[in-house]
Formats: C-alpha cells, structure tokens, sequence
C-alpha cells in the first residue's frame, strides 16, 4: 500500500513537471491544449493548473480563439518572474552571471574579472554571490555554475582544465554547503548547446551538435534535449580531433588538434606570422592574407565535420565562431564537409552559422530550468 501512495506521488510531480515544461515552451496555451498534448485527463490538467494557479506560477488569460467550434478556451500562462534561474560562468581570469525568467530573458548581467588560478579562492568567492542571488531573487529555483574542462555533471567534480590550470578539484562539495537552492555544476559549452538548440528552434527529437570557438575549441551533442556527455564527460571534445598530426602542439600534449589550427589564439598567432601588426581587428588592411588563413581554418573545420557527419549523424549542426562573418571560411567549411563525409549524410545535415554567439552564462540558467522539469524515466508513468 505503501509503494502504491509513492507510486502516485512520483506519477504527481512528473506530471506536474511535463505542464510546467509545456507552459514554458508555449507560453500561452489552455487546459484542453495541455491534455491533448500531454495524454493526460482533462481532470488531472485541471486540478495541476489549479494548484499553480494558487500558488501564483501560472495566471489565467482572457479567451482566445480556436479552430475547433465551440466555447473559446481560458488561455492559460506561466508567470515567467515566478520561476528564475541563475547561471554562473567562469572562465581565464573572468566570471560572466546571469538571472534570467522562465522564458530565459535577462533580468541582471554581470561580468567581472578576477584571479582564477587558485580553485579554492575561486569557489569562496563563488559562494558569496550565490548566497546574494538567493537573498536578491526569492523565486531562484536553482544556481548552475560553468567552467572550461572535463566535468563530471552527477558529482559536480572537474577532472581537468587546461584553460584555468586546475585538477580534480570537487566543486560541489566546496560550494552545495553555501548555497540554499539546488545547485548545477557543468562544463560552459554544453550549457551553450543547450541554449543554441532552444534558440534555433531545433527539432528536440533529433540530435543537434554545437561546436564552439573561442579561446579553445568545443562541441556538444544535444540528443532529445538532453546534453550526452559520454562515459568519461568527453563526448563532442572536437577541439582535441587530431587534424594536422605535423602541426603545432596542443595544451592536450598532442600535436594537430583542431583547436591550435582554428581557435582564437591560433588565428591571432597565424595572421601576426605573415605580418607584424596585423590582428583579426584590422584585417581589413592585409585582406588577401586573411582570405587564405581563413580558407584553410575553414577546410580544417569542415573536415571535422564531416566526422561528426558519419559519426553521430545530428540533424543539426551549429557553429558558432566569430570567423562566421568571413564568407571565404563558410564557403571553404561547407566544401570541405561535403569532400569529407557521404553525400546522402552531408544532404541531411543543416549547418548554422550563426551571427551572434551564444551566451553560455544564459544557457547555464536554461539548463537549471530544464534539470528542475526532468521527469524521472524510471517513475510510473513517465
């Protein structure tokens, strides 16, 4: 009798977590809509909207029109400044925060620098603005904190990271007992990914890869709306995808790794090569040595592509770079993935250049939302 009342009360809160991930996602919708869609009664929508109605995360609507004939449906609506989540980015000698509402806008921004060298420094500083983002926004369901490097998100432990020269380091545990709302700790551009996915409106049911440049190289696999991070957290490390085995070395050890041939630093490095002086902000003065550094940047990352292509097969493939401006490195990416991978694959494939790069301090805060609507696969009914 027992398992039976906790069977009912885990089916409960699941259910209540599929209305609130619904509302979310569709922001205006009505009870008849939510029970179509979820295959659940229109009794147990009700009574589930009722409760959220009374506790003032969802508001009622005026009428609004449908297809069907008949009476209009009560809209329905989350209160998005009811349910607010914070992300926390770190990265080289900086931190970027975010809160952000139900629908992922902005509410505060914050960027500041600071010594990031020492992990324990670090977290304690960490830990008093978490503490302030609690006492500041009493609707925080939760705090999701970004770093660069190989990230075991069950047990909030950084393996390594290169960027910031820290090692097993047990971020968690150094931080949960600081903090009074759920707390998320994970690796910056799977967080990114995320938020890519929800802003391209990309098809949840397929896999999207996103891939990163910046100081590093990185990648992601989002599959179902869910980031797959492998067996050891290093699923869609594409930077470490050894390109050019004779070029130069890598913070990994190795040599060739497409990250010291298309990152930042690399291109910087490259163009200051073939003349003093000059940098990607003023490329406009050398632009025949840009157009070739950006040519082979762009046939090295198409080659990568094309692995990704036959390997993991995503429906969507998402680039965000800031050599995306330069027509000659999308043009040489395209060509390069469609010579490195099958064509009936490549023909399937969507790539997206995009033009404004991802926030992943915003996508830290998704992530906080979309951890607090996971249903449980194991639960009755889910």
């Amino acid at each position: 009798m027992k398992e039976t009342g906790k069977g009912t009360a885990i089916l409960r809160i699941n259910n209540e977590k599929r209305v609130i991930a619904a509302l979310r996602h569709q922001q205006l919708t009505s009870r008849q809509d939510l029970s179509r869609q979820l295959k659940l009664s229109k009794n147990t929508v009700s009574l589930i909207v009722d409760d959220f109605i009374a506790a003032g995360i969802v508001e009622e609507r005026e009428p609004f029109s449908s297809s069907v004939a008949g009476r209009r449906k009560i809209g329905i609506a989350l209160r998005p400044e009811r349910r607010l989540s914070a992300g926390i980015m770190v990265e080289r000698q900086g931190v970027h925060l975010r809160v952000c509402d139900a629908f992922s806008q902005v509410l505060e921004e914050r960027t500041w620098q600071t010594e990031t060298a020492d992990p324990t420094r670090l977290l304690a500083e960490l830990g008093k603005h978490c503490q302030q983002l609690t006492r500041d926004y009493p609707a925080l369901i939760g705090i999701a904190l970004g770093f660069p490097g190989i990230i075991d998100p069950q047990r909030g432990w950084m393996h390594h990271s290169s960027h910031l020269g820290w090692q097993d380091a047990d971020l968690f545990s150094s931080l949960q007992p600081q903090v009074s709302v759920p707390l998320l700790i994970m690796n910056n551009v799977k967080a990114a990914a995320l938020l890519s996915v929800q802003q391209l409106k990309c098809d949840p049911t397929n896999s999207n890869f996103y891939l990163r440049i910046g100081e590093g190289v990185g990648g992601a696999l989002v599959k179902e709306g869910e980031i797959y991070t492998g067996s050891s957290w290093t699923a869609g490390e594409v930077g470490h995808l050894v390109i050019d085995p004779r070029g130069g070395r890598c913070s990994c050890g190795r040599k060739g790794c497409l990250e010291t041939l298309i990152s930042q630093p690399a291109i910087q490095q490259q163009l200051a090569q073939k003349a003093p002086g000059l940098c990607w902000e003023n490329r406009a003065s050398a632009p025949d040595i840009v157009n070739t550094i950006m040519a082979t940047a762009g046939m090295y990352l198409g080659h990568a592509l094309g692995q990704i292509m036959l390997l993991l097969n995503p429906g969507d493939i998402v680039i965000d770079g800031p050599w995306n401006c330069h027509e000659g490195f999308v043009t040489a990416v395209r060509h390069s993935a469609k010579q490195s991978a099958l064509d009936f694959t490549v023909q399937r494939t969507r790539l997206h250049f995009i033009e404004q790069r991802v926030d992943p301090a915003r996508g830290l805060a998704l992530a906080v939302l979309e951890q607090h609507e996971r249903v449980d696969p194991l639960s009755p009914g889910a």
